[in-house]
């Protein structure tokens, strides 16, 4: 038995002297309905709330049955409330017209609610890349933090390393393997322009880690030529851009260059002389208006043919 090492936890004084339910009453007496103007947003709040169906949802659950689960907040120094859990149910509550919300006040500092705010938040059942990123990199910054001081023994929340890096620490505690945590982070160093891209999956995650080794400079280059091109670079692309740019040869021109080369995702391009389509377009139709003239004709154009396809097969 010698050396086994024990799960044995001391009891604290508080469950020592008092019953459960004067600790439920204790709790209770913490949760209260504050101000929607007095409680502020967490700052940098790497998850989106969004006005969407979900959230026209819970609108309407607020409304018949009121907010179930307080939110979590903290109290701050000049008086007013930081929202550490329950941004949606908050926004919620704007919308159904409420001035309040029911919240548990909790007493934590910055690094500690830092950590209850992404773990809260990892509950959803969709997060986007890009929220998935930040929250991993606000984590991983406030778990370092706390891995450095030596006042932690009692808090709930207070991490130490004990000889752990802190990408260790995140993953055992949210399943993605430690490089893919490190690559989820290098995503917070891109342009918001491709890290959209990566949001909606039109970019894969590593030729989007290759690409955030970039300056910004060379980012926006690439976005244009994306835009241009109507496609994304491919893994191989974004790795010879590393090395050039690694080499401080990346040029707008070598952008260009690579990014020109043909590519299974990308879309072929139609390109119609200006010249030549005016002719056919009545001078009365502004130029804005030109695009949806055109479609409409070809629109048109098709349906006479397929008609006259049908004729001929009769």
């Amino acid at each position: 038995m010698a050396g086994r090492k024990s799960d044995f936890t001391l009891p604290t004084l508080d469950d020592l002297f008092s019953t459960q339910e004067m600790r439920d009453d204790a709790k209770l007496a913490k949760i209260r309905d504050i101000p929607l103007e007095l409680i502020d947003d967490f700052p940098d709040h790497p998850f989106k709330v969004r006005d969407d169906e979900d959230m026209m949802q819970l609108v309407e659950s607020v409304k018949e049955r009121g907010v179930i689960t307080p939110a979590t907040v903290r109290q701050k120094e000049d008086g007013r409330y930081e929202l550490i859990s329950g941004h949606r149910r908050k926004r919620a509550c704007e919308l159904a017209g409420f001035e309040t919300l029911r919240c548990e006040v909790v007493d934590l500092t910055r690094d500690e609610a830092t950590i209850l705010m992404v773990e809260s938040n990892f509950q959803r059942s969709q997060i986007l890349p890009s929220e998935k990123a930040f929250a991993y990199k606000m984590r991983n910054e406030a778990i370092k933090r706390q891995g450095d001081r030596t006042d932690l023994t009692s808090s709930p929340l207070g991490i130490k390393l004990n000889g752990k890096q802190s990408l260790d620490v995140i993953s055992e505690e949210c399943g993605d393997s430690r490089n893919q945590i490190h690559r989820y982070i290098r995503l917070t160093n891109l342009v918001p322009e491709l890290l959209d891209l990566v949001d909606e999956g039109r970019m894969k995650m590593r030729p989007a880690v290759e690409i955030s080794f970039l300056d910004e400079d060379c980012q926006r280059d690439l976005v244009d030529e994306i835009d241009l091109n109507d496609c994304t670079p491919s893994h191989d692309q974004t790795i010879r851009m590393r090395k050039m740019f690694e080499e401080k040869k990346l040029t707008p021109e070598a952008i260009q260059a690579i990014m020109s080369e043909q590519k299974p995702n990308q879309r072929e391009r139609i390109v119609l002389s200006g010249d030549k389509v005016r002719q056919y377009i009545p001078k009365n139709i502004p130029l804005n208006q030109t695009e949806d003239y055109v479609c409409k004709a070809l629109e048109h154009y098709a349906g006479y043919l397929r008609k006259r396809a049908e004729r001929d097969a009769r």
